[in-house]
C-alpha cells in the first residue's frame, strides 16, 4: 500500500540560471501505482516573457499566464498536496531543479532529493539505445496519444501514470480500472466463458505407457483405474 505523485512542469525555457521560470504544475495522487483521482494543477505567472521556442513546445504564451498567480502564492499548497511521497518526473532532475529555484527564490528548502523517481531513467534501463521520451512510450505501450498536441503538463501527468504502470509491470492482460460512488479506483478481472478441451493421446504414446506399466509390479496408476 503505497502513496506517489506524478509531476510535470512547463517553465519558460530550460535553464534556470539564464532566469526560467516554471508557469505550469501538475501533479496526479497514484495509490498502488492506480490514479485515485486527485490531482493538483495550477498556471503560474512567472514574472518574464515566454520566448517563441517555448511556446512553440508547450503552447503556454505571456497572455495565457499573466492573470495567473505568482509560485509564491501557490506553494503552500503545492506542498502540501505533495506530501512525503515519492515523486515520479519523466526526466525528472530537470523539474526538481526548476522546482528547486523556485523555492530557493522564496528562501524554502528544496525538495527532497531520495523521494525522486526518474521515469526515463527507469524506461532507458529497460529499453536502452531506444527513443525514451514521453512519446515514444506511449507509442510502445499502445497508450492513446490523440490528445497530445502541445505538452501541457496536465495531460503529460496523466499519460506519464500509464507509462509508469507499465515500466512498474503493474498492468496485465484482462485487468479493468473502474471506479465506484467515492471515486476510490478499483481492479476487477474481466471475465471470459472457457471450455475444457479433452487431452488427446496418440495411439502410440497409449501403447508404450501400457508396456511401460506392464513392466512394474501392481502399479499404483491402475489400482487407482479399478
Amino acid at each position: 500500500m503505497s502513496r506517489e505523485i506524478v509531476l510535470d512542469t512547463e517553465t519558460t525555457g530550460i535553464e534556470t540560471r539564464e532566469g526560467h521560470r516554471v508557469i505550469e504544475i501538475a501533479a496526479i495522487e497514484l495509490f498502488n501505482l492506480l490514479p485515485t483521482g486527485r490531482f493538483y494543477h495550477v498556471t503560474i505567472n512567472p514574472e518574464r516573457d515566454i520566448p517563441a521556442d517555448a511556446t512553440r513546445i508547450h503552447g503556454f504564451t505571456n497572455a495565457d499566464v499573466e492573470k495567473s498567480p505568482l509560485f509564491a502564492a501557490v506553494v503552500d499548497p503545492w506542498l502540501e498536496f505533495m506530501g512525503d511521497a515519492p515523486i515520479i518526473a519523466h526526466n525528472a532532475p530537470f523539474d526538481f531543479g526548476h522546482l528547486d529555484a523556485e523555492l530557493k527564490r522564496l528562501g524554502r528548502p528544496p525538495l527532497n532529493p531520495a523521494l525522486m523517481i526518474d521515469s526515463l531513467a527507469l524506461a532507458k534501463k529497460r529499453f536502452p539505445g531506444m527513443p525514451n521520451s514521453l512519446d515514444a512510450l506511449c507509442r510502445r505501450f499502445d497508450i492513446d496519444l490523440s490528445e497530445r498536441t502541445t505538452h501541457n503538463a496536465l495531460l503529460d501527468v496523466k499519460l506519464l501514470a500509464k507509462v509508469y504502470l507499465e515500466l512498474r509491470g503493474g498492468r496485465q492482460p484482462g485487468l479493468v480500472l473502474t471506479s465506484n460512488a467515492s471515486g476510490e479506483v478499483l481492479v476487477t478481472e474481466e471475465r471470459k466463458e472457457r471450455s475444457l478441451l479433452p487431452i488427446l493421446v496418440p495411439p502410440e504414446r497409449e501403447e508404450a505407457h501400457k508396456a511401460f506399466l506392464a513392466k512394474i509390479k501392481d502399479p499404483i496408476w491402475l489400482r487407482e483405474a479399478g
